[in-house]
């Protein structure tokens, strides 16, 4: 059977996954004096002041749905069993600037499937959860708050 896609961790991205891995939803900032900007993907370099300086600041977990699709028929084998399903954009709701792709399930560990996608809206609010997916990969999902 063909596996679901994993990201690819890179040394930029790297910690991003050892906090999840903890349960911990983090996004690289700046750590220059005067800039502290936060960005999303990693990068090794500020695209505001050039600085190579950076830091993991963490993040409440709560976000909205930005946007999102359902992809039918899907595009790999491997999700033909759990489709139609979701994939969607979060906007975190502590740093707006950031948005995650992910999916909305009802529960960490639940298929890919396991949301009613009537129920998905622009603007519904959703919280991080955390599921481990392979070595050294911990997905970070999006439960619907109420």
């Amino acid at each position: 059977m063909d596996a679901l896609l994993l990201p690819v961790v890179d040394e930029d991205g790297a910690p991003f996954w050892e906090y999840a891995a903890r349960g911990e939803l983090r996004v690289q900032a700046c750590a220059a004096p005067g800039c502290g900007r936060l960005r999303f993907p990693p990068r090794p370099c500020c695209p505001h002041c050039q600085s190579f300086e950076s830091e993991w600041r963490p993040m409440s977990g709560r976000g909205r749905i930005w946007s999102y699709v359902r992809p039918h028929p899907p595009l790999l084998p491997a999700y033909a069993a759990q489709a139609p399903y979701n994939a969607v954009v979060v906007e975190l709701a502590d740093a707006p600037q950031i948005r995650l792709v992910g999916n909305v399930v009802s529960g960490p560990d639940a298929p890919l499937d396991s949301v009613d996608p009537e129920r998905l809206r622009i603007g519904a609010p959703v919280r991080a959860v955390f599921c481990p997916a392979g070595p050294g990969v911990t997905l970070v999902r999006w439960l619907l708050e109420r």
